[in-house]
């Protein structure tokens, strides 16, 4: 049962997703500090998570010549529904106040609001743009389909 499951490629591709999981923690992190002086040790694991999904969303969408804009959006959907999703269990069900959009116009329960949301799509765009220039370069082979 576990004979094929670390195969040299299926490592090479573990990897490379951590990989970009590290630097999208690391960008985030940086980010966050520049923004806004501080930051929570959960948005650090969420910026990778965002990283890597935004990534692997890029990857099909690339092969099918779908325009950087609609990525970005797709970008933008991602960190928008992690943030959603984070700020409601850490903010909200845990109480840990990391950020609060209440103050801001259009909010939903205080997590996301349209500005971040603008930001979001924006902050997509470099993202994209090295998930786009890994793939041509072959140098990250994430969940690339594996013949036997």
């Amino acid at each position: 049962m576990f004979k094929n499951m670390f195969t040299p490629r299926r490592v090479e591709r573990l990897k490379d997703c951590l990989a970009i999981f590290a630097a999208g923690s690391a960008v985030y992190t940086g980010a966050e500090l520049l923004w806004r002086g501080r930051t929570h040790w959960t948005m650090t694991l969420t910026g990778g998570a965002c990283a890597l999904l935004i990534h692997l969303a890029n990857r099909p969408m690339q092969r099918r010549g779908t325009p950087v804009a609609v990525r970005c959006l797709a970008g933008c959907g991602i960190i928008t529904a992690a943030e959603l999703v984070v700020g409601c269990i850490v903010n909200r069900l845990l109480g840990w106040n990391v950020w609060d959009y209440s103050g801001m116009r259009f909010n939903v329960l205080g997590q996301i609001c349209p500005l971040y949301c603008v930001m979001w799509f924006i902050l997509s765009f470099p993202a994209i743009c090295i998930s786009s220039w890994l793939q041509r370069s072959k140098r990250v082979l994430v969940f690339s389909a594996v013949r036997h």
